[in-house]
């Protein structure tokens, strides 16, 4: 009895808890805001069942993560009409973009297109910071730098690249994106990124 009970919570103790607040936090992002009853007293059984992601987390974790949540200003309630609404805060949008830029990734198709991706930026002195955490992403998302700030890369990353724009408060004429068919002595970048 006391395994099935233990047996019942492993997923409690071994996922950490950033992954359950990653979940909450992206799962607000997107949809923007979940709405359950406000006339039941289950909250987190009404909560469980508005949406699937929650479901592989045990009740109290879910009660844990939302009552943190609610006291570090992340999220908000609001009764109206006989619903609860729980929306992000706009501290709380902040941190859910962070996890999101955090787990990006830019897919690699199973043929390459032939077409290289290749971002230019000029960032002013003003947002310095955003500009050396922009290139360190790059950097991260697996770009090569053609110069200082020209980077290329051989796969589809409109949206990402979008992504970070919002993310670092930037410009659409701070960062450009051209695709282009051909870079002249391009047999280092496809070795680079194993392309022949």
């Amino acid at each position: 009895m006391i395994y099935e009970s233990m047996s019942k919570y492993k997923y409690y103790f071994r996922k950490p808890r950033s992954e359950i607040i990653k979940d909450f936090l992206n799962t607000l992002l997107v949809a923007g805001t979940i709405t359950i009853a406000a006339s039941s007293p289950y909250f987190i059984v009404n909560l469980l069942k508005a949406n699937k992601s929650f479901r592989r987390y045990p009740k109290p974790r879910i009660a844990d993560t939302f009552a943190r949540l609610k006291r570090e200003g992340l999220v908000e309630t609001v009764r109206r009409n006989g619903q609860i609404y729980i929306k992000l805060t706009d501290k709380g949008e902040k941190k859910a973009g962070f996890y999101q830029i955090n787990s990006l990734k830019i897919k690699k198709p199973k043929k390459w297109d032939d077409k290289w991706r290749i971002v230019i930026f000029d960032i002013s002195e003003l947002k310095r910071s955003h500009r050396e955490a922009f290139r360190g992403k790059l950097k991260e998302l697996g770009f090569k730098s053609l110069q200082k700030s020209v980077w290329v890369h051989p796969f589809q990353c409109k949206d990402e690249i979008a992504l970070l724009r919002d993310f670092f408060g930037l410009e659409k004429n701070d960062i450009r994106i051209i695709v282009a068919e051909e870079i002249e002595n391009s047999a280092d970048l496809k070795k680079y990124f194993l392309l022949n």
